[in-house]
C-alpha cells in the first residue's frame, strides 16, 4: 500500500499537485463509499481554475481533451482525499468511465480517455489499471469539454 506522500511525490514528479475538490454542481455528492468501494461522480476538467470548455473534433484538439481527461482524474483524487481522509487507503481503481463532448464523426474518445488513464497508472502502478468505458456525447454539463468518473477499491479504515 502506498503512502500519501509517495503518492504526492509521484504527483510532483508529473509536474501535477491535487487541487481543491469541487463542490457539486447539482443534487448529487462526490462520493459515496458502499461495500469496499468508493463510486466517484463524474468530474469536470478544471486547468488553472478554469473549466475546460468546447467539443472534439470542433474547437478542442485531442491534446487539450487528454489534458481535460487528465484535469478529471486529478479532481476525482482530490475527491477521494476528502472522502477518504487519504489517499493511502485507495487498493485499486477498478474502473473509470470517460464522457467526451465531441462532434458524430469524431472517433478518437479512447485516446481522449487515456488522460486520465494513464495518470491512474502513473499515480498507483498496476493498482491504477483499470476497466474503462470511453463515450462520445453532444454536450456535457456546463459545456464541459470531458467528465470523467470512477469505481475504486478502498482498504478498510
Amino acid at each position: 500500500m502506498m503512502t500519501d506522500a509517495e503518492i504526492e511525490s509521484r504527483l510532483a514528479a508529473l509536474g501535477l499537485s491535487l487541487p481543491a475538490a469541487a463542490a457539486p454542481v447539482a443534487a448529487y455528492v462526490p462520493v459515496v463509499v458502499s461495500g469496499g468501494l468508493a463510486h466517484v461522480s463524474g468530474q469536470l476538467p478544471f486547468i488553472d481554475g478554469a473549466l475546460v470548455k468546447g467539443r472534439l473534433g470542433e474547437d478542442v484538439s485531442l491534446e487539450q481533451g487528454a489534458a481535460a481527461a487528465q484535469a478529471c482524474a486529478l479532481m476525482i483524487l482530490a475527491q477521494l482525499k476528502v472522502a477518504l481522509g487519504s489517499l493511502a487507503r485507495v487498493e485499486r481503481v477498478v474502473k473509470l468511465g470517460a464522457f467526451v463532448a465531441s462532434t458524430g464523426d469524431f472517433t478518437d474518445q479512447p485516446k481522449v480517455a487515456n488522460g486520465a488513464s494513464e495518470l491512474m497508472a502513473a499515480v498507483f502502478g498496476e493498482a491504477g489499471k483499470h476497466a474503462r468505458s470511453a463515450v462520445g456525447v453532444p454536450v456535457l454539463p456546463l459545456g464541459a469539454a470531458v467528465e470523467v468518473d470512477a469505481i475504486v477499491a478502498i482498504c478498510p479504515v
